[in-house]
């Protein structure tokens, strides 16, 4: 009898999990599948299983490719399962192209005279996916916010950050969901973070992998008003809940969808942003939304040398810029109080009201 051996955490089972175990169960008799307990996990990951170890015994048992499960106590990292390999003597030990422990596992095998045996990757029968991506699918907000943007705008990207220098932004209501999305795609509040966080992804490696910046998930997921330090990664400067700015910000739909990757590499005042970020932050800082509409102004002054179309001007607004950096998109506008913001709603078609969003 031909004995195959094969171990790992899997902590949640997925389809993916079934294909492994089928295909290492074809290359003997008897297969053998060996887990981390709680402690070894805790030991060597930091988390907790995400049921117990009796528990995940038994759904691997269940399992008709499965013909023994062990549950291993090892410390030592890569082999938390030696001894049990050494007691039970497989002929075979089956892992996966991507294994991190190739050269501890291969020892071990020599010990025993075991056949080290790499699965080769098959088409999945099913979309990949891993413990992890099934864990962030499970935490994912069923809502989330957009945000709107007052200064600093493309300091968050890492090429182009500078030390001292600030990001001021604001997570803002209506909510989004992935059944429901009251605005208008690829129009500047960040959309591609919102949809990123709501399926459970890690937002900063997509928005950095297109060469943009890392400040839409960062605001989103932590909500608010929002000052952060500009740098290659998000460091929260200070936060507040933003209500002094209730009643007073609309966003404007210009009616061109923008696209920020696009437009990247584009020169502009850097100086110039980075001094409406100064700005901004004091105006967050003391909640004067004359001194954050100072930045708003000095900021979109940037936009305009940039080559971007000029803002209808809108009674009572007291500051206005795109809330991208893709020429079209929303635009946010600023008043100085609710009055003045609900007559501009009320004659202004494609002006829109929002709201400061934070999360207790």
């Amino acid at each position: 009898m031909r004995k195959v051996f094969v171990s790992g955490c899997y902590d949640i089972l997925h389809a993916g999990h079934l294909q492994f175990f089928e295909e290492a169960r074809a290359l003997g008799d008897y297969l053998i599948v060996s887990f981390a307990s709680d402690d070894v996990l805790w030991h060597h990951k930091r988390r907790k299983p995400s049921i117990p170890d009796d528990h995940k015994r038994a759904l691997l048992q269940g399992l008709r490719m499965i013909d023994e499960v062990i549950i291993t106590h090892g410390h030592k990292e890569g082999l938390d399962f030696e001894e049990d390999f050494l007691r039970v003597r497989p002929d075979f030990l089956i892992v996966t192209e991507d294994d991190k422990y190739s050269d501890l596992k291969r020892e071990l095998c020599d010990q025993i005279g075991a056949q080290y045996t790499v699965l080769p990757k098959t088409p999945p029968r099913f979309d990949p996916v891993s413990t992890s991506s099934i864990v962030r699918w499970v935490q994912a907000p069923t809502e989330a916010p957009l945000r709107v943007d007052f200064a600093g705008g493309w300091l968050d990207v890492p090429r182009f950050s500078r030390p001292g220098e600030y990001i001021v932004n604001c997570a803002v209501s209506p909510l989004v969901s992935l059944r429901e999305w009251p605005f208008e795609k690829q129009a500047g509040l960040g959309g591609s973070g919102a949809w990123a966080l709501l399926n459970g992804r890690d937002g900063f490696e997509s928005e950095i992998s297109l060469g943009v910046g890392w400040q839409d998930p960062a605001v989103i997921r932590e909500t608010g008003l929002c000052v952060w330090r500009s740098g290659n990664w998000p460091m929260l400067d200070f936060k507040r809940n933003g209500d002094f700015l209730s009643g007073r910000m609309a966003i404007y739909w210009t009616g061109l969808q923008h696209d920020t990757p696009g437009v990247v590499d584009l020169p502009r005042d850097y100086d110039r942003i980075a001094q409406s970020s100064r700005i901004a932050r004091e105006g967050a800082l003391h909640a004067d939304i004359a001194q954050i509409a100072q930045g708003v102004t000095i900021y979109h002054g940037t936009q305009l040398d940039e080559g971007m179309d000029p803002l209808p001007v809108i009674e009572g607004s007291i500051a206005h810029k795109y809330c991208g950096g893709g020429y079209g998109g929303y635009a946010l506008y600023l008043f100085t109080d609710p009055a003045h913001r609900n007559t501009a709603i009320a004659t202004t078609p494609m002006l829109r009201e929002v709201e400061p969003f934070c999360r207790v």
